[in-house]
């Protein structure tokens, strides 16, 4: 089974700074927020890649913060042997 990301995950991931987008853009955020559960993360780019380069533009993630979320998202995994 797929490992499934949150929405917040996702925009870091596409370079976005998701607390300065939520606070500037919360109708937008909201919406994108919604539909983004209901896809899959390549699907949601394609649909809305329109949309994800200006908002990227506008509110671009320092490497800083990308690096601390980017430490959350990594979970140890147990290794199985054969």
């Amino acid at each position: 089974m797929e490992d499934q990301i949150t929405f917040e995950q996702y925009l870091v991931s596409k370079k976005i700074d998701p607390k300065k987008f939520k606070s500037a853009e919360a109708s937008k955020y909201e919406e994108l927020s919604s539909d983004f559960p209901q896809m899959n993360p390549k699907s949601f780019t394609a649909h809305y890649l329109f949309l994800i380069n200006p908002i990227r533009r506008k509110y671009l993630l320092e490497q800083s913060i990308e690096e601390e979320v980017v430490k959350k998202a990594t979970v140890a995994r147990p290794k199985f042997k054969r």
